[in-house]
């Protein structure tokens, strides 16, 4: 297994526990919004041998409304989110052609199929992705390959933190009170566990999983209304 991200602890503490449990696991840091940072990371995946699952989950771009998007803010978010993805599932296509078997998930959030509120950049290019993987999905199904999206509801994460923070300080209310708004809008009465969105993507990227592509799967505790 190889691991990325940008901070290099987090990315050793990741790997120790990987190894502890049993698993091999490399970490490369880099800054996928970086050319340079991804060639380096591509060129090194690949002298480990031929890759057969990628994860690909982006830090989530700034919160804000959609009348307040500057040029700069779009193009920025896009570095962050979407170009890396496509690039790196680019160069491991190949790899997984030649062996007919390959398992892509993107993770994105519920917000590609029900926008949120003050979340402009993050409801159009999470939409975004999940057409690029559809339309990718169809493609390469005939190699063996799927291609999927997994959105995750509201998770208590740091991310989410940073989210209902924004939200409490543009309401004048309290971080717990923006929380208890949110959760009473979910059927389950709560917030997601991290670990229950990750069983969904460990049964997505394994070979049971051979017949389901192109699918846009939410984990979001019955949150969307939408039938679709």
């Amino acid at each position: 297994m190889v691991v990325t991200a940008r901070n290099q602890q987090k990315l050793e503490e990741l790997v120790h526990e990987i190894r502890a449990a049993g698993g091999e696991a490399h970490a490369i840091a880099a800054d996928l919004t970086q050319d340079r940072a991804l060639e380096h990371l591509i060129a090194q995946t690949q002298k480990l041998g031929t890759v057969e699952l990628f994860l690909g989950n982006t830090a989530g771009p700034k919160p804000g409304a959609a009348r307040d998007l500057k040029v700069q803010d779009i193009r920025v978010a896009a570095e962050q989110l979407w170009y890396p993805m496509v690039a790196l599932v680019n160069a491991l296509l190949p790899g997984m052609q030649s062996r007919q078997f390959g398992r892509i998930l993107f993770i994105t959030s519920l917000a590609a199929k029900e926008p949120i509120e003050n979340l402009a950049l993050s409801n159009a290019l999470r939409a975004g992705l999940t057409g690029y993987a559809k339309t990718l999905a169809r493609e390469v199904a005939p190699f063996g390959i799927t291609v999927n999206t997994l959105g995750p509801g509201y998770t208590r994460t740091e991310r989410v933190e940073e989210v209902f923070a924004f939200r409490a300080q543009q309401q004048g209310i309290s971080l717990e009170a923006a929380y208890a708004q949110q959760t009473a809008q979910i059927p389950a009465g709560r917030m997601a566990y991290p670990q229950e969105i990750a069983d969904v993507a460990v049964f997505l990227l394994s070979a049971r999983a051979g017949y389901l592509t192109g699918q846009a799967i939410m984990v979001e505790g019955g949150a969307i209304r939408g039938l679709l």
